[in-house]
Parts: C-alpha cells; structure tokens; sequence
C-alpha cells in the first residue's frame, strides 16, 4: 500500500437536487491511514458526500479520488468497504453464510473467523440473519464492510442503532481495524464519539466545510467558553451580557456561551448575579453550536427541562441552502 497518496480526494464537488445544494464546492483530502469523523446537522450534506464518495452519487461538478481512481474502480478493487445507516439483510441464512458468501466475492478477503471476533458475532455465527436484534444486525453490517479487508472503510451513522455497551464494543473493533493501517471516515451525530476516536474532525453545513482538525483544534477554532450559574427568576436579560452569544436555562441552572468570560463574569459580579459561578473551556458540543449555529440532531442528553438558546449568528460562509438529507 502506498502510504504517500491521499485515501479520499474530492475538489470543488457540487451536488444539487432541484433548486437544493446539497453539496456546495466541497474540497476534502483525507492522507491514508487516519481516523475522520464528519459531522453537521440535518441537511448539512453528509450523506450526500458519503454517497458522492462510494460512487452512488455522481456529482455535478468536481473531481472524487479514491486511492487515485474513481469510487467505482476502488470498490471493484476491494479496496473500499461501507457500513450504511440502514440495509436489509438476506433472509434464511446464517450470519456465519452471509459473511462467507460476501467474502467469496472479494481476492483478498479476510478469514470469516476473524471477521466474526472484530465485530463481536462469533457466538451469532450460526443465528438466522432475519431473526437478530437491530444492534445484532448493525454489527453484521460491519462485519459485511470489513469482509474484503478494505483499506478505506466509511461508515454512516454506524452506532445510531447501538446501546452503551454495544457502542463500546464496536470502537474496540474499529480501533483495531484501524491499527492495521486503514483509513476510517464515519459520520455521527454523537459527539463524543468524534472527540473520543477520530483523529481529525470535519465540520460541514450547507455543504461546505466550515471547521477542519483535531477535537482541540476545533474548540479552540470555536473561540468559546462556558459560564455556568445558579439563576433566578428572570433571566432574559443574560443573553445582552458582554461576549455572550447563546444562553440555555435547565432548571434552576444557565449555560451562558461567551467569547470573552472575563467580561462575563465581571458583568455578572455587577448586578449580583454570581452564585454557584463555573467558568470551563468549550466542549465539543459547544464548538460545533458556534460553527454551526444549530444544535446537533441527537448526541447530546436531552436536558431536564427544556432549553432556551439565545439567537447565535455565525461568520462562517451560508450560501447555499441545506441538502435533501433524512438523517445526515
């Protein structure tokens, strides 16, 4: 494997449906060999990029490289495997048959056993296909992408249908698979799972890339930090106080968003209002809020009583208008 050459290429890709950009002049190189997690809310282009990339979607204009070739040959290839949000499973057959028929079809496939162990389905080998659970079946899907041995494996919304445990069980694979030498692309809507176990984050919305690098990179690109306090009563008047740019109230506790905490905080000792006082660094919730001006569609925990955010304006690029996307 040539490690000099980039996994994924993609410049200026367009892709429109109707009057909706989906995907707005994306430009995106991912080197061999790193773990990439895509994010971005509802319609900010993700699985249309996923798609553009396994050769599904032609785009409209724009050059995509996979391994310096076109999607299409690398799959043929073997040398890309996909894992997609959804996908029914052939009925009446084993997992340990479907795995062994999809294997077959690839030159240099992996041993069907060590498929079965990397997606924890050794003591399913023998259960009917059509009679396991919707974590079960995700974890055949994962096992379906790794069965050609891929050197790029992407992967759409891979633990939407995953429990806690499952979920962890599912990036010891990955990091193992990873270990090898593979390259990962995942898309997520959990974003700890982008801070835990990618290398590189990619932010997009309306189509465009609008933040590119480490988790650290990301929240310090964001330029936030988070003022926690105690409240009572009226508490409108929180969002007019300097640097802040978005406010959320869960019971008796508000979340204040601010460029300049200083000034905050300084704000707040004037009118009284310190009580319970906790200022911390942007998470990566927070980065992606003030990238995006929208909240993630799930990932974080729903808050116990409902939440009130203060209009953000972001000075990030917003031509175009969000992609045809039911779960990007």
């Amino acid at each position: 494997m040539d490690m000099t050459a980039n996994a994924v290429s993609l410049a200026g890709v367009t892709k429109s449906f109707g009057a909706v950009r989906a995907v707005d002049g994306l430009d995106l190189d991912i080197p061999q060999g790193q773990t990439v997690a895509l994010l971005g809310p509802n319609g900010a282009g993700k699985s249309t990029t996923i798609s553009v990339l396994l050769g599904l979607t032609a785009p409209d204009t724009g050059h995509v490289q996979v391994f310096d070739r076109p999607p299409a040959a690398a799959v043929r290839a073997g040398r890309l495997g996909a894992m997609p949000q959804e996908g029914g499973l052939i009925p009446r057959v084993t997992v340990g048959e479907l795995l062994g028929f999809v294997a077959g079809t690839y030159a240099t496939p992996l041993p069907v056993q060590e498929v079965l162990a990397m997606a924890r389905l050794t003591g399913l080998a023998r259960r009917r296909a059509d009679r396991l659970s919707g974590g079960q079946a995700q974890r055949v899907r994962f096992a379906l992408a790794l069965a050609g041995d891929p050197d790029l494996l992407i992967l759409d919304e891979p633990t939407a249908a995953l429990d806690v445990e499952a979920r962890r069980e599912f990036w010891d694979g990955m990091r193992r698979f990873a270990a090898r030498g593979k390259t990962i692309l995942f898309s997520t809507h959990y974003l700890e799972e982008a801070d835990e176990h990618a290398d590189r984050i990619v932010v997009l919305d309306r189509g465009r890339v609008v933040a590119d690098g480490g988790s650290r990179e990301i929240k310090r690109l964001a330029a936030l930090t988070t003022v926690g306090l105690t409240v009572t009563g009226d508490t409108s008047w929180l969002a007019g106080l300097p640097g802040v740019t978005a406010v959320e109230i869960r019971g008796r506790r508000a979340k204040l968003r601010s460029t300049d905490s200083d000034a905050t905080v300084m704000a707040l000792a004037q009118a009284g209002a310190v009580r319970d006082l906790e200022v911390a660094p942007a998470d990566l919730e927070d980065a992606f809020i003030a990238l995006t001006g929208r909240h993630a569609a799930v990932g974080a925990s729903p808050p116990d009583s409902p939440t009130r955010t203060a209009p953000f304006t972001t000075t990030m690029p917003a031509a175009g208008t969000a992609g045809e996307e039911s779960a990007a």
